[in-house]
């Protein structure tokens, strides 16, 4: 959904020429799949950051078409909300030490981008939801104008009615209704994007989807929207409810949902994922190019697959596989789950021990998916979206890999050895696993992050002022250390 479009309507004859070129894609998919040493080569890491644009009250801030203009840097794309910007980190080897250059890179950005903010007399800050944004923050006026959003729109509406209904628990139950997507533009993440062989994949992806609910727990960072104490990781049910609606349930309507946790652990590969999407989720950009992926097929060259692709942007994974025809073609696992924030040492810890964990846990899937039923996992993601660093999920456990359910923080510390072995095992320096690992278990030893570093000080500040000049105090003290690049383990109270 990257990919800027010249409309938001589109003809029936559009749809079907589109839904034609998306099979003839899939097919193409196919065969690329078995041409030999297709998606061969060294693993890279990249990332996509999503950030907020605050002016100097804390208050949303609708200049990024002015910033990304200024920059005049190709990496930096606009977001859904004017007041969201997204940098496309530069993709490193995995080998050596791939968090150290993310970690750098990320530091000169939000430098240079503050820098251009304060001519607005605005900031930028990596955070999973805002917490001093307000109802006013949203609705069409608050979207940026680009035809994709349009499109995107008017896309949802038609498939889920044109009025949606938010409904998150928690310590104080919030209830919206919309008519756009603004609500879903609350989220901002750290999107890894981790490249695999196609004959791992399969093992791969699994991996990240067991250890993902592991680290969503312990690096949550959204406690709030609109002011309202949530699920520690808010993202979560909000970007879900926002696209899917509500009272979308696919348990009882039997359609399925395009933001989803899974269908099911992946038996054979990539294609698969692809295969799903294709035919489990109708159209809804129907934006078509010239090329015949079959003819490049035939005379040997890689074909680009845009159909494929762009529909696979229209579907919402928190895992999604990715297919680039770049460097020969290769394929990426995206992992999407993870917030913005706190600081680039805690995004850049949070990659290392997802990728640590599956790398190390990646050759063990054949005898742990038999002991933990997929609908078990997607329940420990959504409770460890809800619950945090307090979470406790389903795992197996002892000789027999029988299920028992644990605190996440303690599943984590067990794995730690095995996190260190997968990263070195993936050629990452001793010195670098140490590092961010270290940040890891130092988080763990205090038992905090994000979502209980702003939910502890809005408890002590609540105490002596309203709640708006809580939330704006808490988010003064959140960007300050932020900026630092302190690991949140090491946030004192205001």
């Amino acid at each position: 959904m990257g990919l800027e479009i010249k409309k938001s309507e589109f003809t029936g004859q559009e749809f079907e020429r589109f839904t034609s070129k998306l099979f003839h894609n899939l097919d193409a998919f196919q065969q690329l799949l078995q041409r030999p040493g297709f998606g061969e080569g060294d693993a890279t890491v990249g990332a996509e950051l999503e950030l907020y644009i605050v002016d100097d009250q804390g208050r949303p801030l609708p200049v990024n078409t002015q910033i990304q203009k200024e920059l005049g840097d190709p990496q930096l794309t606009l977001e859904l909300n004017r007041y969201n910007l997204e940098y496309n980190l530069t993709p490193v080897a995995v080998s050596g030490a791939p968090f150290s250059l993310i970690e750098r890179e990320i530091l000169s950005v939000l430098e240079t981008l503050n820098q251009l903010a304060r001519q607005h007399n605005g900031r930028v800050v990596p955070i999973g939801i805002l917490p001093t944004l307000q109802r006013c923050d949203f609705g069409l006026h608050a979207m940026t104008d680009l035809s994709r959003y349009h499109a995107l729109t008017k896309a949802l509406a038609e498939m889920r009615g044109e009025t949606i209904s938010i409904k998150i628990d928690g310590p104080e139950p919030i209830s919206l209704r919309a008519n756009d997507v603004t609500l879903e533009g609350a989220n901002t993440s750290m999107q890894m994007h981790y490249r695999v062989s196609p004959e791992r994949f399969a093992a791969s992806y699994n991996a990240i989807q067991l250890v993902t609910p592991l680290v969503l727990a312990i690096s949550a960072n959204s406690p709030f929207l609109l002011g309202n104490r949530l699920w520690h990781e808010t993202r979560i049910p909000l970007f879900k409810h926002a696209i899917d609606g509500c009272g979308h349930n696919s348990g009882k309507t039997g359609e399925p949902d395009r933001v989803s946790f899974g269908h099911g652990w992946v038996r054979h590969g990539a294609y698969e994922l692809f295969a799903e999407n294709v035919y489990l989720h109708k159209p809804i950009i129907p934006v078509c190019r010239r090329e015949s992926a079959r003819r490049l097929l035939a005379e040997g060259q890689i074909p680009s697959l845009f159909e494929l692709t762009l529909h696979q942007g229209t579907v919402w994974p928190w895992n999604r596989p990715i297919y680039d025809p770049g460097d020969g073609g290769h394929l990426r696992i995206e992992m999407r789950a993870l917030p913005a924030g706190p600081s680039a040492s805690d995004m850049m810890a949070n990659a290392a021990l997802t990728i640590g964990l599956a790398e190390g846990l990646c050759h063990r899937m054949e005898d742990i998916i038999p002991a933990l039923p997929f609908h078990t996992l997607e329940y420990n993601f959504y409770h460890a979206a809800e619950k945090g660093i307090n979470a406790r999920l389903m795992w197996p456990k002892g000789p027999r890999e029988q299920l028992t359910r644990l605190p996440a923080v303690e599943i984590v510390k067990e794995l730690m050895p095995i996190a260190r072995r997968g990263l070195h095992a993936a050629g990452i320096s001793k010195t670098e696993a140490e590092h961010y690992l270290g940040i890891i278990e130092r988080r763990l030893d205090a038992n905090t992050n994000g979502a209980c570093w702003q939910l502890r000080q809005y408890s002590r500040l609540s105490r002596s002022m309203v709640k708006r000049r809580a939330l704006r105090c808490l988010l003064e003290h959140y960007i300050e250390n932020s900026l630092q690049n302190r690991p949140v383990s090491e946030w004192g109270n205001i």
